[in-house]
């Protein structure tokens, strides 16, 4: 079911090899994906050509591809009228909801809320010589666009993610999408979730499709300034065809969590973070890197044991099978190395000292630290984001935090006699590079 390497036989370079992820557009579509794109489209498509032509259609027709692919990949006939979540349908789905599952989102919107809030950056001005000033304005976005997944699950933690550090930014206008259902409704939770943490407007759309509706604005969807949010393999090659026209928080991939643990720690708690992942999608991957072979086998046994009691358990073994791997190494110091060459998206430390391990970490979306900090923990409750880099991208990709649903505007105030000052040194470094304008802008005010 899942496979367990040595590191000592493997080398190095071969260690590497199997931590390193293919990039999100290199991902092997499945014979069913494939079947249903010839379906739709009356051709073999690479995942690339079929998010492209979406993409196109819908900034040309609009609101008329919109409904085309809604009901072609969804099943749901929708019309420009219907399209988004009315007043009405909003406040019905929430009186759907359990009063116990409102009571924890509340929660959860409160502490994603609170932890956001200290992340909040400063404008800031500072004086220089002669009276000169330089700062620098922190203002947010004014409209953005927040796509939740749906399909095989029902996400109200994304929307929590998503809307709660824009919300807590400022943002003027949140905009959400999602897939509907076969009865073209979204989620009571999800909306739910969306009302409590600050969305304004939802629309019943998702996929490509709903990407390209934000990034150029149809006759119902406004145009956004930036588009986050997690999402199929579609999604993510929409959200890399349309940057440029908005911004983007991520190019993220399929969930992953890898585990560090040496023999202090328990077999089932680490079997049950590794199905945590593993129950999302087949292309989820789960990894346990550790110095101990004795705890490597007894996790081995435990996910089988674990892995027959999940409802979703066809899917986690599929998803383990594929990108499952237990790797023991010689000692819990060349462990963290490794963790570093994966860079996963999420990262546990379950070793007797985890802060210890903690300055060799360098590359992961999320750390979690210690026993009784499993990574549900994170993606519901915390605070913390979820919303996180993957495929090993969290080298250079950061967590979905307030600062994305803001921009920086830098101020520069000189008064004359600063500008006096530094004026030789600007003339000249205009000069060197051909622009006279630009030296002739700074010696009409020498002149003065």
């Amino acid at each position: 079911m899942i496979r367990q390497k040595k590191a000592s036989e493997l080398g190095r370079e071969g260690c590497e090899a199997l931590l390193r992820k293919p990039a999100f557009d290199e991902v092997e579509l499945g014979e069913k994906a494939k079947a249903r794109i010839k379906e739709s489209f009356g051709e073999e498509l690479s995942a690339v050509q079929v998010v492209q032509r979406i993409v196109d259609d819908v900034r040309r027709r609009k609101n008329e591809a919109l409904c085309d692919y809604t009901r072609r990949f969804d099943g749901v006939q929708l019309t420009a009228d219907t399209l988004e979540v009315t007043a009405a349908e909003w406040e019905e789905a929430c009186q759907e909801v359990d009063e116990a599952l409102l009571a924890s989102i509340r929660r959860a919107v409160a502490n994603v809320r609170r932890y956001h809030s200290e992340q909040l950056p400063k404008s800031w001005l500072t004086y220089r010589e002669h009276g000169a000033m330089l700062g620098q304005n922190s203002r947010p976005l004014d409209r953005v666009g927040l796509y939740v997944p749906g399909g095989t699950a029902t996400y109200p933690s994304s929307v929590i993610m998503n809307a709660v550090p824009a919300a807590v930014a400022g943002v003027r206008e949140i905009i959400m999408v999602a897939p509907p259902d076969r009865q073209g409704r979204l989620a009571p939770c999800v909306l739910a979730a969306a009302r409590e943490a600050g969305v304004h407007r939802v629309f019943k759309v998702g996929g490509a499709q709903a990407v390209a509706a934000l990034a150029f604005g149809t006759e119902t969807v406004p145009k956004v300034d930036k588009i986050t949010g997690p999402g199929n393999i579609f999604v993510t090659l929409a959200k890399k065809a349309v940057y440029g026209h908005c911004d983007i928080d991520m190019l993220a991939g399929p969930s992953e969590i890898l585990i560090l643990a040496d023999d202090s720690a328990r077999a089932d708690y680490i079997a049950a973070d590794m199905l945590s992942q593993a129950e999302h999608d087949v292309l989820a991957s789960s990894v346990l890197i550790t110095d101990s072979e004795k705890l490597a086998t007894a996790v081995e046994i435990e996910l089988e044991r674990q892995l027959a009691l999940l409802p979703r358990r066809e899917m986690a073994a599929a998803a383990l099978e594929k990108n499952g791997l237990i790797l023991v190494t010689g000692s819990i110091e060349e462990a963290a190395e490794l963790a570093n060459v994966a860079a996963p998206e999420h990262l546990e430390v379950l070793t007797a000292q985890p802060f210890a391990l903690l300055p060799q970490l360098r590359h992961a979306g999320a750390i979690f630290l210690g026993p009784y900090s499993p990574e549900p923990l994170g993606d519901y409750f915390a605070g913390p984001n979820h919303v996180l880099p993957t495929g090993g991208t969290a080298r250079f990709y950061s967590v979905l935090n307030v600062e994305t649903f803001m921009k920086k505007t830098s101020l520069i105030a000189y008064t004359q006699e600063a500008l006096t000052a530094v004026a030789d040194d600007v003339i000249r470094l205009a000069e060197a590079e051909g622009l006279q304008a630009h030296a002739n802008a700074v010696k009409v005010r020498r002149n003065d």
